[in-house]
């Protein structure tokens, strides 16, 4: 199970807005775990604000 904390960390230093395929990109490029990778890939393809945007796609 994906936690907030492993998401938050795989966004770091990202800029926004995003996009959904910027997102996954810059977590990928700092490593983030499959699983955080997973997640990612489920989110809505929109464009979010900020990391928590991110956060509630994610955990909704």
């Amino acid at each position: 199970m994906v936690s907030p904390i492993d998401v938050q960390k795989a966004l770091s230093g990202m800029d926004y807005p995003a996009r959904k395929d910027d997102i996954i990109r810059h977590a990928e490029q700092h490593g983030a775990s499959q699983e955080v990778l997973d997640a990612l890939r489920k989110i809505p393809d929109r464009e979010y604000e900020g990391p928590s945007g991110v956060s509630s796609a994610v955990f909704d």
